[in-house]
C-alpha cells in the first residue's frame, strides 16, 4: 500500500504544482499595453496617410469597378463564400506596392496547405483611378504566375475604378493615401486586409511581409470554422490575434491550461499503468 499511496501523493503533488504555476502565469502575465514609442516629426502628407482599424466594419459591397478584362463588376461579386485578402495597390507604383505583392505572394506560396480560388479569394485593387484594365491585366499576368498554383486566376482578381468608388472602399478599409505632387506618386502605407465571406473586415496585417502562419489563422477564424483541421483549432486555442500589431500572440494562459491538461493526462496514464501492474503482479502471487 505505502507504494501505492506515494504514486498518489505525487501525482496530486504534481497537478497542484502545475495549477499553481498556471495562476501566478495568469498574475505575471502582461496586460497588453504597449510603449507608446515618441511622436514621429513627418511630413505634413505623411500625417495623412496610414492605415486605421475599421474591424468588424461591413465594407459596401455594391461599389462598382472593372475587372482585369474590362468587364463591369461590383465587390458583392467575390463575397459570400471564402474569406477575402484585400490589397489596396496602384499599377504604376515605383516601389512599395511591388514590395507588398511580392510579400503577398511569397506568403500565398508558404501556405501549401490553402489554396487562392478553393479556400479564399484575394482581391487587389488599384487606388490609381488612371490604372487601366491593361495595367490590371498585365500585373494579374505577373502574380499568378509567381504564385504557381493551378486555378488561382479564378479565385485573385485586379481591379480599376472611378475615384468616388475608390474612396469609398478605401475609407471603409480605413486606408489613408495622399497624392504627393512633388514626387509625382502616391504616399501610402503597407498593408492587407482579411474580411469575412460577408464582407466585414476581420484583420489587418501590416508591412510587407505577412507571416503565413498568421494569415492561414486569419482565414480558419474568418471562415467561422468551415476550413482548417484539427491542428488549426489547437493553435487557435492557443494563439489570439493581437489588432494592434497585426499579429498572432501566445495566449499564455491557454497554453498553461493545455500544458496542465497534458500533465495530468500523461500521469494519469502512468499511475493506471502502474496500478495495472501492481494488480497483475498480486493476482500471479494469490495463484
Amino acid at each position: 500500500m505505502s507504494g501505492r499511496n506515494t504514486i498518489r501523493n505525487l501525482v496530486a503533488g504534481t497537478v497542484l504544482l502545475v495549477w499553481a504555476s498556471a495562476g501566478i502565469w495568469a498574475q505575471e502575465a502582461p496586460k497588453g499595453e504597449l510603449g507608446q514609442a515618441p511622436p514621429d516629426q513627418k511630413p505634413a502628407i505623411l500625417q495623412k496617410v496610414g492605415i486605421e482599424q475599421h474591424l468588424n466594419q461591413q465594407i459596401p459591397l455594391d461599389l462598382a469597378f472593372q475587372d482585369e478584362t474590362g468587364q463591369p463588376v461590383s465587390l458583392r461579386q467575390y463575397f459570400g463564400k471564402r474569406p477575402v485578402v484585400v490589397t489596396m495597390v496602384y499599377f504604376q507604383c515605383p516601389m512599395l506596392c511591388s514590395e507588398v505583392m511580392s510579400g503577398v505572394t511569397a506568403t500565398l506560396n508558404a501556405m501549401t496547405s490553402y489554396n487562392v480560388g478553393r479556400d479564399f479569394d484575394v482581391l487587389t485593387v488599384s487606388f490609381d483611378p488612371r490604372d487601366t484594365p491593361a495595367a490590371a491585366m498585365q500585373s494579374k499576368e505577373r502574380y499568378v504566375k509567381r504564385y504557381r498554383r493551378t486555378g488561382s486566376e479564378q479565385g485573385w482578381h485586379f481591379l480599376v475604378g472611378k475615384q468616388d468608388q475608390i474612396d469609398q472602399l478605401a475609407q471603409a478599409l480605413g486606408f489613408h493615401y495622399q497624392w504627393d505632387p512633388e514626387n509625382q506618386q502616391f504616399a501610402h502605407a503597407s498593408g492587407i486586409m482579411l474580411l469575412t465571406p460577408d464582407g466585414r473586415i476581420a484583420q489587418y496585417y501590416y508591412g510587407i511581409e505577412y507571416p503565413p502562419t498568421d494569415l492561414r489563422l486569419g482565414i480558419v477564424e474568418a471562415s467561422k470554422g468551415k476550413i482548417g483541421t484539427l491542428a488549426d483549432e489547437i493553435l487557435l486555442f492557443c494563439y489570439h490575434y493581437d489588432p494592434r500589431q497585426g499579429k498572432y500572440g501566445a495566449a499564455i494562459f491557454n497554453v498553461l491550461r493545455l500544458s496542465a491538461l497534458t500533465t495530468v493526462l500523461v500521469l494519469g496514464g502512468v499511475l493506471f499503468l502502474l496500478y495495472r501492474r501492481e494488480r497483475h503482479g498480486h493476482a500471479k502471487l494469490a495463484v
